[in-house]
């Protein structure tokens, strides 16, 4: 693909976001969406290879159905209400279907299963993407509609995927199928507290991205797609390593990194607002994504590969990701956790 077909497509997909972002009225942000979606699938297709056409077929299935799904409430709330601004949500059929449209592009449980396959057939630099930018604008009209949208369903949601996201990273190898998992778990958690905090949903997306951008980069560095591979990270960057194994228990929310700054805050809002039960269920389930990732960080750090070839070969590949980029997006996803007082709504 050319460096012009590329650079048209980068920019058509930052354009359908910010006027999803920008926004109030539905049809502009169903088209702004529909933008973000066609643009990123010659992205993920561009390599011609049979899996990468797979997962953007399933992403373009998904996100064109979730897509119409939002238009088809857009519309059940104008015929009911008269007009057409997202703020003013006050249809109960449309509020419903609504939030599962949004939790289907967002990729919460029960309607992940695209999120794993696709991330699967996808290089990491899209994977990273996929899981960050494309998220913005669906979580933005979330953000938006947020005490007009299904409390029940968009909680119940995103409690399962919290339980699914653990669940699933479980049995998994592939390091980008369990990405797609804690994706679908942090989400789960940001999905729950929107309802009762906007804000502090929003500071879960924030630390998210903030802590799954140097995880992916680091991976991309040491080109590593398997927990196998985890094994040889030392040979191409020994100060890397312990990085990223404590990128991954940030990830997991162990304290006293940046990830637990957002649990922390987020079982506290759910005490105060006598939740207890959820709370409990959310704290018990995040036990489940914290064993993977204690898993992959004792592969990283601890594990050496038994194969001679990999470790005496991969020293020698060229790095495809600038280190100072890594220096600089390391430090806010393991350091952050000072900042609680400053950061809290």
């Amino acid at each position: 693909m050319s460096p012009t077909i590329t650079s048209i497509l980068i920019l058509s997909l930052a354009t359908g976001t910010i006027i999803t972002m920008a926004s109030f009225h539905w049809l502009l942000a169903w088209m702004g969406l529909e933008l973000n979606t066609l643009a990123i699938l010659p992205i993920i297709s561009k390599s011609h290879h049979p899996r990468a056409t797979e997962a953007s077929t399933k992403y373009f299935l998904t996100q064109a159905a979730a897509s119409a799904l939002i238009l088809f409430s857009s519309v059940m709330n104008a015929q009911a209400t008269g007009q057409w601004s997202i703020l003013q949500l006050e249809d109960p059929v449309a509020q419903t279907l609504l939030t599962m449209a949004l939790a289907m592009k967002l990729g919460l449980a029960p309607t992940h299963f695209w999120l794993p396959e696709v991330l699967q057939g996808t290089p990491f630099k899209i994977g990273l993407i996929i899981i960050t930018w494309q998220k913005l604008a669906p979580v933005t009209l979330l953000l938006l509609t947020w005490n007009q949208t299904s409390m029940l369903t968009l909680t119940m949601m995103g409690s399962l995927s919290v339980v699914v996201g653990g669940l699933g990273g479980l049995n998994q190898t592939q390091l980008r199928k369990i990405i797609a998992f804690s994706s679908i778990a942090h989400l789960g958690w940001m999905a729950t507290i929107i309802t009762k905090s906007n804000k502090l949903a929003l500071l879960n997306l924030t630390m998210y991205i903030l802590i799954s951008t140097p995880m992916m980069l680091s991976l991309i560095f040491s080109s590593t797609k398997t927990t196998q591979d985890l094994t040889t990270t030392w040979t191409t960057s020994p100060m890397l390593a312990p990085l990223t194994m404590m990128t991954l228990l940030s990830l997991g929310g162990l304290p006293p990194l940046s990830g637990f700054m957002p649990k922390w805050l987020t079982l506290e809002e759910l005490l105060t607002q006598n939740m207890a039960p959820l709370a409990t269920m959310l704290a018990m389930s995040t036990l489940l994504s914290l064993f993977f990732y204690l898993r992959l960080s004792y592969s990283l750090s601890v594990t050496m590969s038994p194969s001679p070839t990999k470790i005496s070969s991969k020293w020698r590949l060229k790095p495809n990701t600038s280190a100072l980029l890594l220096s600089i997006t390391l430090p806010p996803s393991i350091l952050a956790l000072p900042l609680t007082p400053l950061m809290k709504p």
